[in-house]
């Protein structure tokens, strides 16, 4: 069993990409990684100052919240995990900056089967695999 406080920002932002992400394709995995590193470069305290603390702010990233199915996926994730390894090299990368930002700097994004209503008036930036991502959001 994994607990999230335990873990370090690359094995943290790895299991949040693989619980928001995983079905994405490998430039879907980076651009949520993206996401959460240009909130943590922010440094607001309302989206979070750290990498760890981004990921695990209540109820930005789903799959931590309680009874979300994803939330248990990610405690019993094994760390050898093919899957999960592709995630966290993409992480790696993020987070040494080796690959670009592809989001335009988004600090948000949403699924695109649903309309949450922070985004009302706001047009996504760029739209990669099901997701749609703002840099325009307050």
């Amino acid at each position: 069993m994994v607990y999230p406080e335990t873990l370090d920002d690359v094995d943290v932002l790895a299991h949040t990409v693989y619980g928001e992400a995983r079905g994405e394709p490998p430039e879907g995995q980076a651009a949520v990684a993206w996401v959460i590193r240009n909130r943590a470069a922010k440094g607001h305290d309302y989206l979070g100052k750290t990498i760890k603390d981004v990921c695990l702010k209540p109820y930005q990233f789903s799959c931590w919240n309680l009874g979300d199915a994803n939330r248990q996926k990610l405690l019993e994730l094994q760390i050898d995990d093919k899957s999960y390894l592709k995630i966290r090299k993409i992480a790696e990368q993020v987070l040494n900056g080796t690959l670009p930002d592809n989001t335009k700097g988004s600090i948000h994004y949403h699924a695109n089967t649903i309309k949450p209503n922070w985004k009302r008036g706001k047009n996504p930036v760029v739209t990669i695999g099901n997701h749609l991502f703002y840099n325009n959001i307050d």
